[in-house]
C-alpha cells in the first residue's frame, strides 16, 4: 500500500469511528503506519471499549496497511505519554501526531454543570496538549541529535470555536482554544522541522447527527460524509506539506477553505475619560466588520 504517505508514523487520537476512523484509514491507504488510539467510550465520554480502536485496525490491516490499536486517556498526562512511546516502541518513531478525540456536551450557558464544562475542555483541549507535548519533546530531541526532522501536529478544530455556536460554550471555548494552540505551537516548533496546523471539520457523525444534520437528505447526507476531510489531514501529514504551518483549514464536502484569524480593525488614539468614550466606540464599531457566523460569512 506504499504511497503519499510511505513510511510515515501517525498517531491518530479519536480514531475508532468517525472523521478519526477516516483519517486513520486514508493514512494507512497511502502507506503510513498508524497508531489508532480511541478509548472507545459514548460522545458524551462515559464508558470504554477496546473495540471501536481494534475494528479499524482490522479494517486496516485486512486492506493491507500496518496499524496498532491503543486505548489510552488521551487527557490524561500518563496516558498521553504511553501513546507516544507506543508509537516509538512499535515502529522506532513518531513523524505525525493527529489530535481527533473529543466529546459533546451540550447545554446552554445558564444551564450548563461544572462537570459538563470540565469534562469537555479537558477532553479537547487536555487531550490536544498533553500529546503534543510528549510528541514535541521527541521531534525536538531528535532534531537536537542533529536527525533532520519533518514532522506534523495535526489538531481538530471546529467552526463552533472559530465562529461561535449557541449552545456550545464549553466545546466552543475548547475548540477556539485548540486554534490559538495551534499557531502559537506553530512558531514554537518550526525550529525542530515540526509543521503545526488545524482542520475545522464540517461532518455527519455520531457527534452531530442531532444537531440538524441528521435530517439532511441523501445527497447532503454524501458532502456531509466524514471521508471527504480526511484528504487534507493525509496532505498536511504527507511530506509534500512541509511549507504550511499554522494555519485553520475547514474542510467538508461541500469546500475546503483557509480561516483567518483574528486582525486588528479600526484604531483611535487613546481616550482617558470614560465619559468620552461612548462615541469613540460606536465609531469604532461601525467601521469594524462584524463577527463571522456558523457559515464563515459576516453575521447580518
Amino acid at each position: 500500500m506504499a504511497g503519499f504517505c510511505e513510511d510515515r508514523i501517525c498517531i491518530v487520537t479519536g480514531a475508532g469511528r468517525g472523521i478519526g476512523a477516516e483519517h486513520a484509514k486514508m493514512l494507512a491507504a497511502h502507506g503510513a503506519r498508524v497508531v489508532v488510539n480511541d478509548l472507545g467510550g459514548a460522545r458524551d465520554g462515559s464508558g470504554a471499549s477496546t473495540r471501536p480502536a481494534q475494528q479499524v485496525v482490522d479494517e486496516i490491516r485486512a486492506a493491507g496497511g500496518e496499524a496498532v490499536a491503543n486505548t489510552d486517556d488521551v487527557s490524561d498526562w500518563k496516558g498521553a505519554q504511553n501513546l507516544i512511546q507506543q508509537a516509538l516502541d512499535t515502529y522506532g518513531g513518531l513523524d505525525v501526531l493527529v489530535n481527533n478525540a473529543g466529546i459533546l456536551r451540550d447545554r446552554m450557558l445558564v444551564n450548563m454543570s461544572e462537570e459538563e464544562w470540565d469534562a469537555v475542555i479537558r477532553v479537547h483541549l487536555k487531550g490536544t496538549f498533553a500529546p503534543s507535548r510528549f510528541a514535541a519533546a521527541y521531534f525536538r530531541e531528535q532534531a537536537k541529535a542533529g536527525q533532520p526532522r519533518d514532522a506534523r501536529i495535526i489538531n481538530t478544530t471546529s467552526v463552533s470555536g472559530i465562529y461561535g455556536n449557541p449552545g456550545q460554550t464549553n466545546y466552543g471555548t475548547a475548540k477556539a482554544g485548540i486554534a490559538a494552540f495551534t499557531i502559537i505551537a506553530a512558531r514554537e516548533l518550526r525550529r525542530y522541522g515540526v509543521t503545526v496546523n488545524a482542520i475545522a471539520p464540517g461532518a455527519l457523525t455520531r457527534m452531530t447527527e442531532d444537531l440538524g444534520m441528521g435530517q439532511a437528505g441523501p445527497e447532503d447526507r454524501e458532502r456531509m460524509h466524514p471521508r471527504w476531510i480526511a484528504p487534507i489531514c493525509t496532505w498536511l501529514a504527507s511530506r509534500e506539506s512541509s511549507d504550511v504551518t499554522g494555519r485553520v483549514f475547514e474542510a467538508s464536502g461541500r469546500l475546503l477553505a483557509v480561516a483567518e484569524g483574528w486582525h486588528r480593525g479600526p484604531i483611535h488614539d487613546p481616550v482617558d475619560d470614560p465619559t468620552r468614550l461612548g462615541p469613540v466606540v460606536r465609531e469604532l464599531v461601525s467601521r469594524a466588520r462584524k463577527n463571522a457566523g456558523m457559515d464563515g460569512h459576516d453575521l447580518d
